[in-house]
């Protein structure tokens, strides 16, 4: 029995943990009386989501979603195939990898409205937005995988007359499998983040659209309840990566989350 509630305890703590932040919110929220265009309470941000329709939640929920996933499988397409690329030559790494540290370094807040102008309404500009956001991590953490793999393993391929493509595909990439799946779960959270960024620059829909217009006229809980649902689509996302790199590359996982 001690061990079994140990057990528990240890797996439900994360659970336990978010319950008494909510809790001591509340209750500080109302022993100050704090005013909800503040900081509303936990139960004021519940009415407030209440308040909204289903139907405009799914709305807003989609547009954020579509925009995150479009950008984040173009950068996973694009990122992917670029890394392999910068791993093995030396001259694309050298010419080609600084112009991506400076495009990485360039402010997205700064150049968001640039890119709405230039490539119009609608959502090619968000995913843009969400595109340059995703990508830098999925090419630096897939080179630095293709990278560890040991030199003798690319010898004894070579010794044996196997094809650059080959050696790719059977040596270097599964050897950074673990890389590029931390690469993954990291960018599909600032997927979420680069579609936010992008619908408060342009946007009649979407979870960041709904709330800079419910900031804009003081509904602070329908604000924060937005909040609530975007950081549930980051988790959620995140553990389908997760997910997927158990069903499909279990031997790629530390023994501790085996």
């Amino acid at each position: 029995m001690g061990r079994a509630l140990l057990k528990v305890l240890d797996r439900g703590a994360p659970l336990f943990a978010s319950l008494l932040l909510l809790l001591i919110w509340e209750l500080g929220c109302r022993l100050f009386q704090v005013p909800s265009y503040l900081l509303p309470a936990p139960s004021a941000i519940v009415q407030g989501a209440l308040s909204v329709s289903l139907e405009s939640w799914l709305g807003h929920i989609w547009a954020t979603l579509r925009v995150s996933l479009q950008g984040y499988a173009l950068a996973v397409i694009i990122g992917i195939p670029l890394a392999v690329a910068l791993a093995n030559s030396r001259l694309l790494s050298r010419t080609l990898y600084p112009q991506l540290v400076i495009i990485q370094s360039t402010p997205i807040v700064a150049v968001a409205p640039i890119i709405v102008v230039v490539l119009g309404a609608g959502d090619a500009p968000r995913v843009a937005i969400t595109f340059l956001i995703t990508f830098f991590p999925i090419v630096v953490s897939t080179v630095t995988g293709l990278l560890a793999t040991p030199p003798a393993m690319l010898e004894l391929s070579r010794s044996l007359g196997a094809s650059r493509l080959r050696e790719v595909k059977n040596i270097q990439l599964p050897f950074a499998v673990p890389y590029i799946f931390s690469a993954l779960r990291i960018s599909v959270t600032l997927a979420i983040i680069g579609a936010v960024v992008a619908e408060f620059v342009a946007a009649e829909d979407g979870l960041g659209f709904f709330i800079a217009f419910s900031t804009s006229f003081f509904k602070v809980p329908q604000a924060f309840a937005a909040l609530g649902v975007l950081v549930t689509l980051s988790l959620v996302l995140f553990q389908l990566v997760s997910l997927t790199q158990r069903l499909l590359f279990p031997w790629s996982l530390p023994d501790a989350e085996k």
